[in-house]
């Protein structure tokens, strides 16, 4: 009995990030979520109050797995390569789960006010990122995270209208021409003579 509740609770979940994420949450109707889900608007009110409820606890699942991506990316790697291998992992979420995609839309009440968990996220990013430039000065690690943030936010807004950038390939190819501001060098040097370097190589022209 309890194994089928939380089916039920899942497949409520499931069925409301399907209809918040290429929309939005009033996109999210009670009747539509109960004919996605497949079950009655008793068994919706059994386990959700409320809609806003409802599109809370997608956030929560959404935000349990950015912060799984979060962390495998960043576990024992260097700035540059925990930031590409995150802005891999989250664009490869954003195309494939529809949690992920919705709940980056949204706050911890289920709204998509200013607290919506696509702030936290880069933030965190950010945070990460500075942590792992502390070998440096202060100025270049907040440069270094303000890029990797830059990149995170760019990738995941573009690919909400513009499906090729969620692919996997655009963020490797930016990430390609980055990486190399992020080593040890780069605290030792300006970032923006570095970011000048870096676009005119060979390499970035050739791309």
């Amino acid at each position: 009995m309890q194994k089928r509740a939380e089916q039920t609770r899942q497949a409520l979940i499931r069925a409301t990030a399907e209809l918040i994420a290429d929309g939005g949450v009033h996109d999210a109707g009670l009747v539509g979520i109960c004919r996605s889900a497949g079950v009655s608007r008793g068994a919706l009110y059994h386990h959700f109050p409320t809609k806003e409820s409802l599109a809370a606890a997608v956030y929560e699942q959404a935000r349990t797995e950015v912060a799984g991506l979060l962390a495998a990316a960043f576990a024992d790697r260097a700035p540059g390569a925990a930031a590409a291998r995150f802005s891999s992992a989250l664009v490869t979420a954003l195309r494939e789960v529809p949690t992920v995609r919705a709940g980056m839309r949204l706050g911890p009440d289920g709204s998509t006010g200013p607290t919506r968990l696509r702030e936290e996220v880069l933030g965190l990013v950010h945070r990460e990122v500075i942590g792992r430039c502390l070998d440096g000065r202060e100025v270049a690690a907040r440069d270094l995270a303000d890029l990797a943030v830059v990149v995170t936010a760019g990738l995941e807004s573009l690919g909400r209208t513009d499906g090729a950038w969620w692919q996997g390939e655009a963020s490797d190819r930016i990430w390609g021409m980055l990486r190399p501001l992020f080593g040890r060098s780069a605290a030792e040097s300006n970032p923006v003579d570095q970011v000048d370097q870096v676009v005119n190589s060979p390499e970035a022209q050739a791309s």
